[in-house]
């Protein structure tokens, strides 16, 4: 039997959560090195917590349905942990993982694919989804 983590040095929030931020460990340039693409941002409580570091892939806490979730049990778009790291205050956390698939429930690679003028107005979108999120997440 393996020893719980020790999240002492963690700062959750009153609602008991963390930040986490998601970045790609294997996306690399044409030098080899990996460009550290943000995927996404989520949060995690206690448990989601201990259940990444217990088998090697993301869990969250959704805020919006109240419940935990692993990342891809519905659409098999995984991310397993390669590193993972907290910020000097104790209250973020930073992940890099493979991640299988797309990270964004829309379809595309990040989360992050829409840029932003300086007014705040969108600029196109200048990549195509990895997937079709309509069939992915079709309710069956």
């Amino acid at each position: 039997m393996s020893t719980p983590p020790d999240l002492s040095s963690l700062r959750f929030n009153g609602d008991g959560l963390i930040p986490a931020i998601i970045q790609d460990a294997d996306r690399a340039r044409d030098d080899g090195k990996p460009t550290g693409r943000v995927l996404m941002m989520a949060w995690l409580n206690r448990t989601a917590l201990e259940a990444t570091l217990a088998t090697g892939f993301m869990h969250y806490w959704s805020r919006s349905r109240q419940k935990q979730w692993f990342k891809g049990e519905s659409s098999g778009h995984r991310q397993e942990v390669v590193d993972w790291y907290r910020d000097c205050d104790g209250d973020t956390l930073l992940f890099t993982v493979r991640q299988t698939g797309g990270a964004c429930h829309t379809g595309y690679e990040s989360c992050f694919f829409q840029k932003l003028n300086r007014d705040g107005s969108p600029t196109p979108v200048e990549e195509e989804p990895l997937f079709d999120a309509k069939a992915v997440y079709a309710k069956t």
